[in-house]
């Protein structure tokens, strides 16, 4: 049942995989795609979710909070390790953003074919809190040292992220009572629709095969980190913070994904090893057709 569940999602990414590599229907197509969907589709499907989620329910800021602590103990963990064996910020940004950062679109799309409109209003919330920490963590990982006008000029840069604005906007909506009025909420949910199967499509246009051929040893162990304990460690704190049902769901499917394939943008940005972000993106994406199914089945989902 899981595997008939979300293999479809799998299918869209090797299609994408497969249109990017036989230039169909153009190079020029994949970032204006993503750009279209990064800018517009997908905030107006947080806005859709967030803006008329039951914010008032104290199990989805529980599942936010459960999110902060699994990134946040993942993140010191990192850290005491680099303690241990140093590596430069050009190498300990990617290495990071391998372990807390997660595949959005991915884990939206699982969450859907699980739980339906539910799951992703309870993911929705937890966007909101992980996108603005999980990116001030990558920049601090490639930077750092984060001093008082680069820090200024994080929050700045955290501001324009459209996925927080749209978050921001959502939460908005929901908190005043107005939601989404006069036929906005046809239009934001139409806009939505499209976001997740053209996000599958260009991350499977993103993948790069030719990345895997070096820092094997490295990436190996980071992707066990990223498949295999994160959604151990997402689970123990969601029972700590007494989750259940979707919310225990939403948690851990979040923790089971790859990492975003926007970590590579944003590694290059900073000057980080973009080859070493890039097999990691794809080494992720490319086992974790086999570690999905298997962390479903674990927990009982479907």
């Amino acid at each position: 049942m899981i595997i008939l569940t979300i293999w479809p999602l799998f299918a869209l990414i090797c299609l994408g995989f497969v249109m990017a590599r036989s230039g169909f229907p153009d190079p020029g197509f994949w970032p204006a795609a993503e750009r279209v969907n990064y800018y517009i589709l997908f905030p107006a499907l947080l806005i859709g979710s967030l803006g008329t989620a039951p914010l008032g329910d104290p199990a989805i800021w529980r599942l936010g909070g459960a999110g902060v602590a699994t990134v946040g103990i993942a993140a010191v963990a990192l850290y005491i390790w680099r303690r241990f064996k140093p590596s430069p910020a050009a190498r300990f940004g990617p290495t990071l953003q391998g372990v807390i950062r997660f595949n959005t679109y991915l884990g939206l799309a699982v969450t859907a074919s699980l739980s339906g409109s539910m799951g992703i209003e309870r993911a929705a919330v937890m966007l909101a809190v992980m996108v603005p920490l999980v990116n001030v963590l990558s920049i601090m990982a490639l930077r750092d040292k984060t001093g008082g006008q680069r820090f200024l000029d994080l929050l700045l840069m955290m501001m324009r992220n459209p996925l927080i604005l749209a978050c921001i906007a959502g939460i908005t909506l929901a908190l005043s009572g107005i939601g989404l009025p006069f036929g906005t909420d046809a239009f934001v949910r139409l806009l939505g629709q499209a976001s997740l199967p053209l996000g599958l499509l260009c991350v499977g246009a993103a993948l790069r095969p030719a990345t895997l051929r070096s820092d094997g040893i490295a990436i190996s162990a980071n992707t066990v980190a990223r498949l295999c304990v994160m959604p151990v460690l997402a689970g123990l704190i969601g029972l700590a913070f007494g989750l259940t049902g979707v919310e225990a769901l939403v948690l851990i499917v979040f923790f089971a994904i790859p990492t975003a394939p926007t970590a590579y943008v944003l590694t290059r940005q900073f000057g980080g090893d973009g080859t070493y972000m890039a097999g990691l993106i794809t080494a992720q994406t490319l086992a974790a057709v086999i570690t999905i199914p298997l962390v479903l089945l674990i927990i009982g989902a479907g």
